[in-house]
């Protein structure tokens, strides 16, 4: 009797879940492929953290810069944060756009590319065609 009593009451949680994900609009189960997840800004974000445990010469160049920065007789000590700080008001347009087409994974800058190409020559072509003509593949 103890069996069936859990039994049902694991269904029942199952459906309460169920029943909730349709109310908040979520859907369970596996994500396809080119589905974004849609970045959210938190507005009330006071700290940040910057792990450069696996970028090596990113950490020595900021090591660097933080020695040549606090070669000084006067003034308290120059730390990461100030470096930052310093940094970040000083991005244009450009260091955006840089920064932003870094973050492209090969696939999708062949995508981006694509739709480029089918914009400015008024066609529709799909991916595989559009290799085929852009690698001149007969």
């Amino acid at each position: 009797m103890e069996n069936i009593n859990k039994e049902s009451s694991g269904v029942r949680v199952r459906e309460r879940e169920r029943d909730r994900d349709r109310e908040t609009g979520k859907k369970r189960g596996r994500k396809a492929k080119n589905q974004k997840k849609e970045f959210v800004i938190n507005k009330d974000q006071t700290k940040f953290f910057v792990d450069l445990s696996h970028d090596k010469v990113e950490l020595s160049l900021i090591i660097e810069l933080l020695g040549k920065a606090n070669q000084k007789d006067y003034g308290r000590e120059i730390t990461f944060k100030d470096l930052a700080l310093f940094s970040v008001t000083r991005l244009t347009e450009k260091d955006m756009e840089k920064i932003q087409e870094s973050t492209l994974s090969d696939m999708e800058k062949v995508e981006r590319a694509l739709i480029e190409f089918n914009k400015k020559s008024n066609s529709n072509l799909t991916l595989g065609e559009f290799l085929v003509k852009r690698l001149s593949i007969n």
